[in-house]
């Protein structure tokens, strides 16, 4: 497949203000911890490709161990995550596949647990923008790896 059209040329603006709102969000500094999980669990879940392959390249620039970035599709069943890991992802989740009747309080709670009132609020504000960019490159089939040199992720070495 190749890519529809590029909405970062046709649309430079508004492009412009969605990088600097998730720029603004990586800056948050227990959020810049789990972002890698986060963002790859719900390009995952979105089969976002493109977004999945920048964000295990951003992972293994950052020194995330590469088994974890395989277990991130099983974080349920895998013991490499903490506590934390896990109710972020949870929360990634949740708010990804929205049911019918929105977060459960169970899950809420659940996730409460981990976070401060502040960190989830943030941490929603990350689930909210990765999803947005999700929708994007699978809307317009942005090839993975295509802006690798653009954003740095050479540094992975995982050509």
């Amino acid at each position: 497949m190749s890519q529809r059209l590029d909405y970062f040329s046709l649309s430079p603006q508004a492009s412009a203000k969605y990088v600097d709102f998730s720029m603004l969000l990586n800056k948050t500094p227990f959020l810049a911890e789990l972002a890698h999980l986060v963002m790859l669990r719900a390009s995952q879940i979105n089969g976002c490709a493109f977004c999945v392959d920048m964000h295990v390249k951003e992972g293994k620039i950052r020194g995330e161990r590469e088994l974890r970035l395989h277990h991130v599709a099983i974080w349920r069943e895998s013991p490499l995550f903490s506590e934390r890991e896990r109710a972020a992802l949870e929360w990634t989740e949740a708010l990804t596949s929205l049911s019918p009747l929105g977060v459960s309080d169970a899950v809420y709670a659940s996730v409460r647990e981990q976070f401060s009132e502040q960190e989830l609020s943030d941490l929603s504000f990350m689930v909210v923008a990765i999803n947005g960019w999700n929708r994007l490159n699978v809307a317009f089939r942005n090839v993975p790896g295509s802006a690798d040199k653009q954003f740095g992720l050479t540094k992975a070495n995982l050509a």
